[in-house]
């Protein structure tokens, strides 16, 4: 599958599964969804692109590990879990995609030294 085969299908098929079986949502409880689709840039360093062996990183932000817990129990549910893994074979070459959590610490990057920060801002 092209890469921008790959972004239509995640973003008009895939991302949209619960809503178009008219289902809850399969992330109850999550705050932001966000598909970040990556672009090989030259390594400053050696001059070469390398392909980091990924297409796409898929990020669900909860409030709670409760509510990450509760999502996931969803998504694997009897009910689920095949039609989730049907459309998953068009999108993925396997199941075995990594889920990870991620620990996050900032530095500060003011020009006095002081932390910075994002605003998310939800349109």
């Amino acid at each position: 599958m092209s890469a921008e085969a790959f972004l239509d299908y995640y973003e008009n098929q895939h991302s949209q599964l619960s809503k178009r079986q008219g289902r809850a949502p399969s992330i109850p409880n999550a705050v932001r969804y966000v598909r970040r689709y990556l672009v090989p840039e030259k390594n400053p360093v050696t001059n070469e692109i390398h392909d980091p062996g990924y297409d796409c990183i898929m990020e669900i932000w909860w409030k709670s590990r409760e509510d990450f817990e509760a999502s996931q129990r969803v998504i694997s549910s009897p009910d689920r879990i095949d039609f989730v893994k049907e459309d998953e074979a068009v999108l993925f070459a396997s199941h075995a995609n990594p889920v990870c959590s991620v620990i996050e610490y900032d530095s500060p990057m003011g020009p006095n030294g002081e932390s910075t920060h994002v605003k998310v801002v939800h349109l």
